[in-house]
């Protein structure tokens, strides 16, 4: 399955007026990206397009290593224009950056092709008058844009709460108003970032970015409520879903925030279970909330936590935070952790109960031969004290097993 980055919504003619206008009197192609650095408005050539600007006309947005670079220099966080530099690897020319803001809110970036990256005074002062402009002009349109996402975050905040009421009254809002069509699976995606070192109205827009795409699919009607660290994607899809295309869209979310964020957000995604009806909305968002702590915990999951895959671990990590520690580690499964060849013979034990207690496959997965395994097995039977045939203790045995895994990297995702 090709997934193709999401664009930026066109900018309005008002905005496109002033960006021709612009470009006409420097003689100088110009641009508009929103802070993501994905193109809104844009003017015609003067003969000073790169690789980088013809692609962008063509794909709506720049490659993700030309967004990683543009953010990488900082141009969010600006306090004034300045040059960038050109990357021949890239395909970029310089260019002079303006951060376009608003009472406090980065709205875009004014981009100017500047390839000797020098620029008359009267250029500068041009740009900045265009600027203003640009800034007021957007602001406007960003204060209609930012009612309707807070109507919609109310919306899929209401669907998941803890009241029944709550959820009812807003289910009828949803279904009169037409937001999330006639389709009947529900299934809800969490995606969670640490504090990083962007300021939150940067994730805010990073978030949505990488969402926006799921609102509004050919199988899916769709819902986003987004805070500074966290977004829930509500959607409801003519089918089930299976692993294979959550998995898909999970990447894709991700490729899209690591190119938008610092590597500090370090974003996981948890997936809920797929349930029938929008009424198990709410029964969805608690299992994705489940299956983002598994991403946080377990870095086997590359960031991705899938509800219907977790298994036996969706149990362990509805437990609280203070009461998954090391006392849960059953004694039999220390003592064999102390022993002298403990780490070999837990490795025996975990392929043993990993593949159902089936000595032929374990043995063909460890490359043993058999004589040799049931040796490692009778071993651990002395040390453990607990018998392998009885399916209690393999249970004991197996927990232990994975509350350890989940205790390796102690972090969790902050529910």
């Amino acid at each position: 399955m090709t997934v193709r980055p999401q664009r930026a919504r066109p900018g309005s003619p008002g905005l496109q007026a002033l960006v021709d206008e612009l470009a006409e009197q420097l003689g100088r192609s110009v641009a508009v990206d929103d802070p993501l650095v994905r193109m809104i408005c844009t003017s015609r050539h003067f003969g000073d397009e790169d690789p980088v600007r013809i692609g962008t006309l063509l794909q709506g947005r720049a490659d993700n290593a030309t967004v990683r670079y543009v953010l990488a220099q900082g141009v969010a966080q600006w306090p004034k224009p300045g040059f960038i530099e050109g990357r021949d690897d890239l395909g970029l020319l310089p260019r002079y950056v303006v951060p376009l803001r608003e009472r406090g809110y980065l709205l875009g970036l004014l981009m100017v092709v500047a390839p000797d990256k020098t620029l008359q005074e009267q250029e500068t002062e041009a740009i900045g008058r265009a600027a203003e402009a640009m800034a007021a002009q957007m602001y406007t349109e960003h204060l209609a844009a930012d009612t309707r996402k807070s109507d919609e975050r109310s919306l899929v905040l209401e669907l998941i709460d803890a009241n029944v009421a709550t959820r009812t009254a807003a289910r009828r809002r949803a279904m009169e108003s037409g937001l999330l069509g006639n389709a009947e699976h529900v299934l809800v995606t969490v995606v969670q970032l640490c504090r990083g070192t962007e300021p939150g109205r940067q994730a805010e827009a990073a978030l949505w970015g990488a969402l926006e795409g799921f609102r509004q699919t050919r199988t899916a009607h769709g819902l986003v409520a987004i805070d500074q660290e966290r977004a829930i994607l509500l959607q409801l899809r003519e089918r089930a879903p299976g692993p294979a295309e959550i998995a898909v869209q999970s990447a894709r979310v991700l490729d899209e925030l690591t190119t938008f964020l610092d590597p500090s957000a370090r974003p996981v995604i948890g997936v809920g279970g797929r349930h029938l009806d929008l009424r198990d909305a709410w029964r969805s968002y608690e299992q994705a909330l489940v299956a983002a702590r598994a991403a946080r915990r377990l870095p086997s999951l590359k960031g991705m936590g899938d509800w219907d895959l977790l298994g036996e671990l969706a149990v362990l990590l509805q437990l609280p935070e203070h009461a998954l520690d090391e006392s849960l580690i059953p004694k039999p499964l220390r003592t064999l952790s102390e022993a002298n060849g403990g780490d070999r013979l837990r490795a025996t034990l975990r392929s043993y109960l990993e593949h159902a207690g089936s000595i032929p496959r374990t043995a063909d997965a460890l490359k043993l031969h058999r004589t040799s395994l049931y040796y490692r097995l009778r071993q651990i039977q002395e040390i453990t004290g607990l018998d392998l045939d009885d399916g209690a203790h393999r249970l004991t045995l197996h927990l232990g097993l994975r509350i350890e895994e989940l205790l390796t990297t102690g972090e969790d995702a902050g529910a």
